[in-house]
């Protein structure tokens, strides 16, 4: 037996009990059980018995319940295949084929969300570097470009130039991966071992390495290579346009005449490697798509902004205030740093915000399972004539008695609707309602529904039978409002119309979930039971007289304790809560480091306008107020951009990849546009002080 059955009864091994006409001796105590999975629950404690023995409790004689499984080990390459093929042949029976790799319990499934989490967090670190490497190799070939003349001068050809950036380009990626995998070796190495031990037991292994493996020492090398040179070669490609003339002209390239092709072609190879990075980063190619899809958005987005900036901007040219009119020229100026800043700026707080985003919609969900008043006791098979006794006794022992749910067991036979039509079991089958579905009835919503279609019924009974269904069944079954599905209920059967379609908020299991959901009256009275989800007392003596009380007075009532169970999924999720914390927050300082780079990268361009300005008698308070407004318009643009930006792919991300229920942050998103103009203009300012303080002569001499 379960060692839960020893506490809910009071017995001990080698004891007898009764299970249906036969008298059993409790012989061991079941600890672990092949199949079991994390997080799941049984109708009841387990109990093994001989299979010889079964047939005479009685309990399989007709109209009973039970259900068949065949475990099987294999290896782990075998098994997708075996599942795939096995849904396939059995896809017209009411088998259901499964492995450990989908099942259907929550700690299961939150710790996937996690992993693509983590994944794509991964990758959004990556991007936000290349965005910092594509910044930083503009600024350096525009420095350059005198230097490339020179080399022009005395014979060599572009492509050989281009071939020794390249070259340093990917020596600097190969030693700023290799630092990166040493920093990640030593975090690591830091970690507590009590930290590594608590996360080892919780689950269920030896030990926890906190090491870097082979592997994600190979990835993390290619992946930061890749990235360097990937957004590398684009601003590369300017080498081209610098011609032995430079050195005599003052102007730094000559402009591509017509279609610069080489470039469209550059940029959709580029464009075209970072979805297969991103898709091998984030392990998943529609999250690939989506992140490279609002990358690519953001980027046109912020295009084209900055060109009608240009042009929305261009009349003040003429306005009095001297440092208003100079920020202006600044921004229209031919060779202005305004489409730089904003792509770089944007582009970091598209993927800033929106990371953190996605972070507090993940945790926002994780803490309703979280919830102090989580359900954690559960009654099971609760008898129409049972439930005021058992109620009463409910209310004696808890301080918030639950309510009673009616459940009955039902299947689809026909839907007659505008867009599915079924006519018989085999044909429901076929259009995906095979299984099983426990149905209820009630005259109300509960707290984690909401109606999203139709009607929803008042508390008067039904003279036609209604049924609301859950938003899945519209979307992927293609049921509708206004449709009529045929059920066999308990060998009844009933034909309801669908009145509303609800969405339900599964994470929060304190009122349950149903996929069918009945008016009252529309069952014709039959025959059903009921369920209750509850929160226990808090002491393991008081659960356990509580327990034992139930069995004493209601023997057929299945009493499921899931307190150790939740406690080892918050435990889970409490270590899954701070590694999305971490690493949302490592995310966000790398995304703060590349926009300090960024702006700071373009201080150069600012050398020689101030001294000319400072020579002709400004004043360095007026030259600061200049690049406060410059760079404070660029910040608040590029942050608002990004923002939005970033609210479009968090809903994206939770809806379509993540399957969590969305909540907007308004907040946040203000917040972010905030500190991205204030980070702007601050560290614009910050970066020219040197500049500002220089004296003209040595600018000039220097020049």
């Amino acid at each position: 037996v379960g060692s839960e059955l020893l506490t809910q009864l009071g017995v001990e091994i080698g004891d007898l009990f009764k299970i249906g006409q036969v008298a059993f001796t409790i012989r061991d105590v079941i600890l672990t059980e092949p199949g079991q999975q994390l997080g799941a629950f049984n109708l009841g404690p387990r109990v093994l018995v001989n299979h010889d023995s079964l047939e005479r409790t009685g309990l399989l004689d007709y109209g009973s319940r039970s259900n068949r499984q065949i475990l099987l080990k294999l290896d782990q390459s075998e098994v997708e295949p075996l599942v795939v093929g096995l849904r396939e042949d059995l896809a017209d029976s009411f088998v259901r084929v499964g492995s450990f790799r989908q099942t259907e319990n929550r700690i299961e499934r939150n710790l996937n969300q996690t992993e693509n989490y983590l994944s794509l967090i991964g990758f959004v670190v990556v991007i936000l570097g290349g965005i910092g490497v594509w910044s930083v190799t503009r600024v350096f070939v525009q420095q350059r470009l005198r230097s490339v003349a020179i080399l022009k001068c005395i014979g060599a050809t572009t492509r050989r130039v281009l071939s020794v950036y390249v070259a340093q380009v990917l020596l600097l990626g190969l030693g700023g991966s290799l630092f990166g995998v040493g920093l990640a070796q030593a975090v690591l190495a830091a970690v507590p071992d009590s930290l590594t031990e608590q996360a080892a037991t919780t689950a269920g292994l030896a030990t926890v390495s906190t090491t870097v493996t082979s592997s994600a020492l190979v990835q993390g090398l290619i992946v930061g290579v890749l990235v360097s040179l990937l957004f590398a070669l684009v601003p590369l490609l300017e080498i081209r346009q610098a011609k032995p003339l430079c050195l005599l002209r003052d102007e730094v390239a000559t402009p591509v005449s017509g279609i610069d092709w080489m470039r469209l072609w550059v940029v959709a190879l580029v464009g075209g490697a970072l979805v297969l990075v991103a898709t091998w980063q984030a392990a998943s190619l529609e999250v690939g798509l989506y992140v490279m899809g609002g990358f690519a958005v953001v980027t046109l987005v912020l295009h084209f902004i900055g060109r009608a900036l240009v042009a929305a901007i261009k009349p003040l040219d003429g306005i009095s205030w001297f440092p208003l009119r100079h920020a202006v020229l600044n921004l229209c100026r031919p060779g202005n740093q305004t489409r730089v800043i904003l792509l770089a700026v944007g582009l970091g707080s598209f993927f800033i915000i929106g990371v953190r985003g996605l972070q507090t919609n993940l945790l926002s969900n994780f803490a309703l399972e979280l919830r102090d008043d989580t359900p954690d006791m559960f009654l099971i098979d609760v008898q129409q004539d049972q439930a005021d006794g058992l109620g009463a006794l409910l209310a004696r022992q808890l301080d918030d008695p639950p309510q009673f749910i009616p459940v009955l067991r039902a299947r689809v036979t026909s839907v007659e609707g505008r867009e599915v039509s079924v006519a018989n079991a085999q044909e429901a089958r076929q259009a995906g309602f095979g299984r099983e579905y426990t149905i209820t009835y009630r005259s109300h919503l509960e707290e984690n529904e909401r109606i999203i279609a139709g009607t929803f019924w008042d508390e008067t009974l039904s003279n036609e039978p209604e049924v609301s269904i859950e938003q899945s069944l519209n979307e992927d079954r293609n049921l509708q409002v206004g449709d009529r599905v045929g059920f066999d209920v308990l060998g009844r059967k009933i034909v309801a119309r669908v009145t509303s379609v609800r969405l339900v908020e599964w994470d929060d299991p304190r009122s349950g979930g149903f996929m069918f959901l009945f008016r009252p009256g529309s069952l014709g009275g039959a025959p059903h039971s009921f369920i209750a989800f509850m929160k226990g007392p808090g002491g393991a003596d008081a659960r356990a007289i509580l327990q034992r009380d139930i069995a004493a007075g209601y023997p057929n009532v299945s009493v499921i304790d899931g307190l150790e169970v939740l406690n080892t999924a918050r435990r889970v999720l409490n270590y899954v809560t701070v590694a999305i914390t971490v690493v949302g927050g490592i995310a966000l300082f790398s995304g703060g480091l590349i926009l300090v780079g960024s702006v700071a990268m373009t201080k150069f361009r600012r050398s020689h306008e101030a001294a000319i300005f400072k020579t002709l008698g400004a004043k360095t308070r007026v030259l600061m107020t200049m690049l406060v407004i410059e760079y404070g318009v660029l910040g608040l643009l590029a942050g608002t951009i990004g923002s939005v930006g970033a609210l479009g792919l968090t809903w994206v991300l939770t809806r379509q990849i993540f399957d969590v229920v969305w909540f907007p942050a308004p907040r946040q998103n203000v917040l972010g546009v905030v500190l991205t103009a204030l980070v702007v203009g601050v560290v614009g300012v910050v970066a020219s002080v040197d500049i500002l303080r220089r004296k003209p002569l040595l600018t000039l001499r220097a020049e």
